[in-house]
């Protein structure tokens, strides 16, 4: 199993989640609001916030756990639908993850993703 995360533009997000949602048995996803900077350390940023005088980029974080012969499909997915072309479009993070269980019915491993 592998864990996705993508930080994106905000304003990509329904496009991404659609896209996504178009996918054969695609697990679910997880959103969270989140703030930033990248190389360019948020300076030019349109819809930046300032605290304690750094600037922050508003982004939005998206976390997907997915069986190994998903991940590129997913990872494409979310690449072609959040790029704009422009800075700030984010990054796309791809981890290992060991084990996995459902809360509701205690199953582990794959079958609880």
């Amino acid at each position: 199993m592998k864990e996705i995360k993508a930080i994106i533009q905000p304003f990509m997000l329904s496009k991404v989640v659609d896209a996504l949602k178009k996918i054969p048995h695609f697990p679910g996803i997880t959103v969270t609001k989140v703030q930033g900077f990248g190389r360019e350390k948020g300076a030019d940023a349109h819809h930046r916030i300032v605290e304690d005088l750094i600037d922050y980029v508003p982004k939005v974080k998206i976390e997907i756990v997915v069986h190994d012969d998903m991940l590129d499909e997913v990872v494409e997915t979310i690449l072609k639908n959040a790029h704009t072309g422009n800075k700030g479009d984010g990054k796309i993070f791809i981890y290992d993850v060991k084990d996995a269980v459902r809360i509701m019915t205690g199953e582990r491993g794959e079958s609880a993703v």
